[in-house]
């Protein structure tokens, strides 16, 4: 039997405690209380300051640190402040406090609310995946399987080195009959492949390719990436230039095809946030942000705290968007389905 709290009654006896009451002698003790609306000044300006961080990020410069790339890296997470403020706000007995985290509630519930609802839809005509295998991946045939289950037409790799593709090769043969690799990255797909070339992103080698795949519902220009990676040091900050350098080329690239239908595959090492990615992204649509449910976080695969590895596409329609179990590398893969009729 369930125990019910007790509390005094007019009659001097016990009774069971109603639902509300500790709620209400919450709110008498801070009745009459004018301090609730002078304490806690410092929870209230970090509220408002977590706002304005969160609500003018693309303001914040870029050139000490990049530290406007970091923040957008990161920016979902900021949402984790609001509970703590909150908790500090009701101690605290602060009305203002409370009041004022209302703002950084709102500008994240409109920017991040809609993530956290499913958007994925049934259909589509294409099914596409990505992985970063890692360099140093321990089983890469394991890898290739886990990513070929998952059923997609398409599927791009990177990292990938000279020792491993031949593995890689294999190891997929058996499903798709074309493939193509560039450099460090590769493309295996069901249907054929035509116009096959690298794309310069800056860097000296290889690390970004476009092909033409034949699919039953027309052409369909594919770009898979692995843009450089970037570093958080206490001397420099985010040290990001040769990602944003690289970006920029690849938004070149991808602003000079001809094709009507592109999906480009990879990763990004950024988030749709980071502006120094606005080359690519002004021109491509998330899958994720399009059709997925929730952030879909990528990276790191231990505990994914951002989406680096993309799925973005133009001229086709994102029906689903989803992660894939992990495998032995440091990324989750990342699938989507398309719609190609549209």
């Amino acid at each position: 039997m369930a125990q019910a709290y007790m509390t005094e009654t007019g009659s001097g006896g016990s009774g069971p405690e109603r639902p509300g009451s500790r709620l209400r002698r919450l709110l008498d003790g801070w009745r009459g209380d004018p301090g609730i609306w002078r304490r806690g000044l410092v929870t209230t300006g970090v509220a408002v300051l977590l706002a304005l961080v969160m609500l003018f990020h693309a303001q914040i410069p870029n050139n000490v640190g990049n530290l406007g790339s970091l923040t957008e890296t990161f920016l979902p997470w900021l949402g984790l402040f609001i509970p703590v403020l909150l908790v500090i706000a009701v101690v605290r007995k602060s009305a203002t406090a409370l009041i004022a985290l209302l703002l950084p509630l709102v500008i994240w519930i409109d920017s991040f609310g809609g993530l956290i609802t499913g958007k994925s839809a049934t259909g589509g005509d294409l099914t596409v995946a990505t992985h970063n295998v890692n360099a140093d991946n321990p089983d890469p045939t394991g890898t290739a399987q886990d990513v070929a289950a998952s059923g997609a037409d398409v599927i791009a790799l990177e990292e990938l080195t000279a020792n491993a593709v031949p593995t890689y090769e294999k190891a997929l043969a058996g499903t798709y009959k074309y493939h193509s690799v560039k450099g460090t990255v590769g493309l295996w797909s069901k249907y054929p492949l035509a116009d096959t070339k690298p794309v310069d992103i800056k860097l000296g080698w290889v690390r970004a390719m476009r092909t033409t795949v034949h699919t039953p519902k027309g052409d369909v220009a594919f770009y898979v990436a692995h843009l450089p990676s970037v570093r958080v040091k206490l001397d420099a900050g985010f040290t990001a230039n040769q990602r944003d350098n690289s970006a920029d080329a690849l938004g070149e690239a991808i602003s000079d095809e001809k094709t009507g239908k592109v999906v480009l595959l990879g990763d990004l090492n950024g988030t749709m946030n980071d502006r120094a990615l606005n080359g690519v992204t002004a021109q491509l649509r998330s899958t994720q942000g399009a059709a997925g449910d929730g952030f879909g976080f990528s990276w790191p695969a231990s505990f994914p705290m951002a989406r680096i590895d993309q799925i973005m596409v133009k001229g086709v329609e994102p029906v689903s968007s989803w992660t894939l179990p992990k495998t032995s590398s440091d990324h989750l893969p990342v699938a989507a389905r398309v719609d190609l009729s549209s």
